[in-house]
C-alpha cells in the first residue's frame, strides 16, 4: 500500500523562490472526469472535497494550528492511530480551504498543496499504525492522491500516486460496498493499467445497480475511462520508445507525465 513509499511524498521542490509561484490548477481526473460518475451514481458528495468558495489563507489557519496540536502530541505516542488519523484529516481540511474556484478550474498555490504532501506523509504512517484504516480518511485520500497523481513531474510519480489512490479506495470499497465505490474503484484501478482487476470492481459495481438503466450508465462511463486510460497508458508507452530511440534513460522517472492533458491542469509559475 501506501505505506513505506518515499518515492511519491515530495513531488515538487517547495523551497525557496518557487515556494510562493508554483500554482497548481486544480482541473483533474477526479473532479473533471470522476464528477459525472459520482453524480450519475450518487453517494458522494463531490463539495465535501473542496471547503473553499474561492477564499484562502485565513480559511486554513485553523486546520493549520490543530495540526501543530496534533503533531505535538504525536512526538510523545508516534504511532497512535487515532492521532494520525485526526493530523492526516487536519493537513487534507487545511489544502482544501486553500483551493480557490476559477470558473470550471481548481487552483491552489503551492502552500496549499504542501499541505496535501503532509497529508500523504500521515496518511502512509496512519497505514502502518493499524490494521483496521478508516474507510471516512481512505476516501478522502484516494481524491487527494489521484489529484496529486494527476499533477506529478514525472509519469514514474504520477504512477505512484495513482496505484495509491486504487489502494486507499479499495479501503473503501471492501468496507462499505456499493455501486459509487466499486465504479470509482474501478476508474482508478484502470489508470493503474490492471485491467482485470478494473473489471472485477466493475462487475461489482453492477452487482449493486437497481435496473438495467443504471448498468448500462455504469457501462458507459467506465467505457469512457477505460479509453482515456488506455490513452495514458500507450502515451507512457510512446514516451519510453521514444527515450529509447533517443538513447536515453527510459525510466518512469524521466519520463515526462502526460496525465495533465486530460485535465487540463498543469504548474504554472
Amino acid at each position: 500500500m501506501a505505506s513505506g513509499d518515499n518515492e511519491h511524498r515530495m513531488l515538487f521542490d517547495l523551497r525557496g523562490k518557487r515556494r510562493n509561484v508554483v500554482k497548481v490548477v486544480y482541473a483533474t481526473l477526479a473532479v473533471l472526469m470522476g464528477l459525472s460518475l459520482f453524480l450519475v451514481i450518487g453517494g458522494f458528495n463531490i463539495a465535501e472535497l473542496f471547503s473553499s468558495n474561492g477564499t484562502s489563507g485565513n480559511a486554513a489557519e485553523p486546520y493549520e494550528e490543530q495540526a501543530e496540536r496534533i503533531e505535538a502530541r504525536l512526538k510523545k505516542d508516534p504511532e497512535n492511530p487515532d492521532l494520525l488519523l485526526s493530523l492526516t484529516r487536519a493537513y487534507v481540511n487545511a489544502a482544501n480551504a486553500q483551493v480557490t474556484v476559477e470558473g470550471a478550474n481548481r487552483s491552489i498555490e503551492a502552500e496549499g498543496f504542501e499541505e496535501y504532501e503532509k497529508a500523504d506523509q500521515a496518511w502512509s504512517d496512519y497505514l502502518k499504525a493499524t490494521d483496521q484504516p478508516n474507510p471516512n480518511l481512505a476516501l478522502l485520500m484516494s481524491s487527494a492522491l489521484i489529484q496529486m497523481a494527476e499533477f506529478s513531474q514525472s509519469f514514474g510519480q504520477a504512477e505512484v500516486r495513482i496505484k495509491a489512490a486504487a489502494e486507499a479506495q479499495e479501503i473503501v470499497a471492501k468496507a462499505r460496498p456499493s455501486l459509487n465505490s466499486f465504479a470509482t474503484l474501478a476508474f482508478y484501478t484502470y489508470f493503474t493499467g490492471d485491467t482485470a482487476a478494473a473489471e472485477e470492481a466493475r462487475a461489482k459495481a453492477k452487482k449493486f445497480a437497481t435496473s438495467k438503466t443504471q448498468e448500462d450508465e455504469v457501462d458507459k462511463q467506465l467505457d469512457e475511462y477505460k479509453k482515456n486510460a488506455s490513452r495514458y497508458l500507450r502515451e507512457r508507452e510512446q514516451a519510453e520508445k521514444a527515450a529509447s530511440a533517443e538513447g536515453g534513460q527510459a525510466s518512469p522517472e524521466s519520463l515526462e507525465n502526460p496525465l495533465g492533458g486530460f485535465g487540463g491542469g498543469g504548474l504554472t509559475e
